[in-house]
């Protein structure tokens, strides 16, 4: 299968990725999610940012989402497992454009052995960065990553999600975290009620 890669405009790039979301990540059906709130769907976006087509759209529209807003940023990461090929997908694009942004992952808790690091990658004091998330029900993934950044010495500037499932993270996050939380699609633009 040949699959053309060329860059292409925001607007295209958004439009495709929001089709790929609906056909590759929607699953219909009773689903309990991690924060233990039941839904009638599930948004599964690691078949999207996994995904060899999907996840270049995925950093295209998150780096435009942010460039948009006027964020400026270091580095984009979050919580694992969610958040790194988000991060990756960022990276790559901005690289693609000759800008230097590095991605690392935030653990769920800090490591007791090694260095003993809940924050993995470049090193991130002093450090613009932006914590990014696949999807978020309750906002509890992003602020534990902001948490675990801040206390890394980071300058957390914004949340970027590529889904709000508009059950109140937005809220959540920027009243607890003090930052802008910002979403390429919300579940109204992907025909979920």
């Amino acid at each position: 299968m040949s699959t053309d890669f060329s860059p292409v405009d925001l607007a295209t790039a958004r439009e495709r990725l929001r089709e790929l979301i609906k056909d590759l990540a929607v699953v219909r059906g009773k689903v309990t999610l991690a924060s233990g709130i039941e839904a009638d769907y599930y948004v599964d976006l690691r078949r999207v940012t996994l995904h060899h087509e999907a996840s270049r759209y995925v950093g295209q529209v998150m780096l435009g989402l942010l460039d948009e807003a006027g964020i400026v940023f270091d580095a984009a990461g979050g919580l694992t497992m969610g958040a790194d090929p988000v991060g990756n997908a960022i990276m790559r694009t901005a690289g693609d454009q000759g800008r230097a942004v590095d991605t690392f992952v935030v653990r769920k808790a800090q490591k007791s052995y090694g260095m003993g690091r809940q924050v993995e990658g470049p090193s991130v004091v002093g450090r613009n960065v932006v914590v990014v998330e696949d999807t978020s029900t309750t906002g509890g993934s992003a602020l534990t990553a902001v948490e675990a950044l801040q206390k890394a010495g980071a300058n957390v500037v914004a949340v970027a999600v590529i889904v709000d499932r508009r059950t109140g993270a937005k809220e959540r996050i920027e009243e607890t975290a003090g930052v802008p939380c910002l979403y390429a699609y919300s579940k109204d633009e992907l025909g979920l009620d």
